[in-house]
């Protein structure tokens, strides 16, 4: 496996919303990792029209190029088989399915190829960049390609024509265009956001252009450039309690921000440290237990009530993304560890300690021995799907 030269990381996210009384969307998005060449492919798809058959045929259209890209075919032969495949609707004299695909070389350099998509705008240094484009005819089709090497905090936003399209017909805007989404866009670029903000703030104006009853599918897809930034949270004490001190001197010997998840965990750690245990004021939700403070910790929470709720906003980040405000403003423990997750970490390494809690015996509860593995592996999954590196470590 190749090693990137650089310390950067391709943050992906991407949100859809769908044609007003459709409960499928007609474009979809795939991503793949190449792990012989190091990179990362992103497919966007928009099958021809709404509902069932637009959804039918961007899936199928999207699943046919990632999966041969991971088959390691060459990404030419794979569009050349595509543009050979789909065919072209005689009514409207447009292709059944278009598509975008970006395809981040070992986070050098990235490659941006399309077929009758909107344009994906590039954004670097916090203004639109445009890139050459080439145009080649493959399959009796005119295929857009493109190239650029990276830097830091360079996005791409990649969009069905939904996206461009929005307010036709509607209340608000006549004229929302390609130079209008660029202009709204680079208003964010100085704040940071993650790749799936981002594209979430793009569709929920698209969809306020549509008064709320868009008349196409649309979809954003968001690529960010990112510095590699490590997280650490260590969760529950070791089953064997002699390994408490290799557990704590490995956790804190990580680079990045150490956040300790439990109020033995706490304990554990403070004694590690040489320091005490605070009481923190700081909880703006009742329903969850507070926070501590440990002089050298990033951040102490309560263990398995705030990381069921950790998990539940990262299934609902991968979804709808609704709770977004909730976790991104409030200041509770699940907040502060969803934003560190979520937003900033992009290597994520969690120490699971196998100690049984006593207190989580008591029938009357609901909680389970086995809860805190559960929350881990279902965390992982959703953290490797938001494309984070995850590694866990048992104890």
């Amino acid at each position: 496996m190749r090693t990137s030269t650089n310390d950067l990381f391709a943050d992906i996210g991407y949100m859809s919303v769908n044609h007003d009384g459709e409960q499928l969307c007609g474009d979809h998005v795939d991503t793949v990792y190449q792990e012989g060449e190091n990179s990362n492919v992103i497919v966007l798809a928009d099958g021809l029209g709404s509902g069932v058959k637009a959804s039918i045929l961007s899936t199928l259209t999207a699943k046919i190029i990632s999966t041969m890209l991971a088959s390691g075919l060459p990404i030419e032969d794979c569009v050349e088989t595509i543009a050979a495949t789909l065919p072209v609707c005689a009514e409207r004299h447009v292709a059944y399915c278009t598509f975008t695909i970006i395809r981040i070389i070992n986070n050098e350099k990235a490659e941006i190829i399309q077929y009758d998509n909107p344009k994906t705008i590039f954004i670097r240094d916090g203004k639109n960049c445009e890139l050459p484009v080439t145009v080649k005819e493959i399959g009796g089709k005119k295929i857009c390609f493109s190239e650029t090497l990276l830097k830091n905090d360079d996005v791409f936003i990649a969009m069905s024509d939904g996206v461009e399209h929005a307010g036709a017909g509607g209340h608000y805007n006549f004229n929302w265009k390609r130079e209008n989404i660029i202009e709204y866009m680079e208003n964010f670029m100085h704040v940071g956001f993650t790749a799936k903000t981002l594209s979430t703030i793009l569709i929920d104006e698209v969809n306020n252009l549509y008064d709320g009853r868009p008349e196409d599918d649309a979809t954003a897809c968001v690529v960010h450039i990112r510095q590699r930034v490590p997280v650490n949270l260590i969760f529950g004490p070791p089953e064997n309690p002699d390994d408490s001190h290799k557990m704590m001197s490995l956790f804190f010997a990580k680079k990045g921000k150490h956040i300790v998840s439990g109020g033995t965990t706490a304990k554990i750690a403070a004694e590690y440290l040489g320091k005490e245990v605070y009481p923190c004021n700081l909880n703006a939700d009742p329903t969850l237990p507070p926070m501590s403070e440990i002089e050298g910790v990033d951040l102490v929470t309560e263990g398995v009530v705030t990381m069921d709720r950790v998990l539940k906003y990262a299934k609902d980040y991968l979804e709808d993304n609704r709770t977004y405000d909730r976790w991104n403003n409030s200041r509770d423990g699940a907040s502060a560890i969803s934003r560190a997750l979520f937003e900033e970490g992009t290597d994520i390494c969690f120490f699971v300690g196998c100690a049984i809690n006593p207190a989580h015996q008591n029938p009357d509860l609901s909680i389970s021995f086995n809860i805190k593995k559960s929350i881990v592996e279902q965390l992982t999954d959703c953290l490797e799907r938001m494309g984070k590196r995850v590694k866990v470590i048992y104890f």
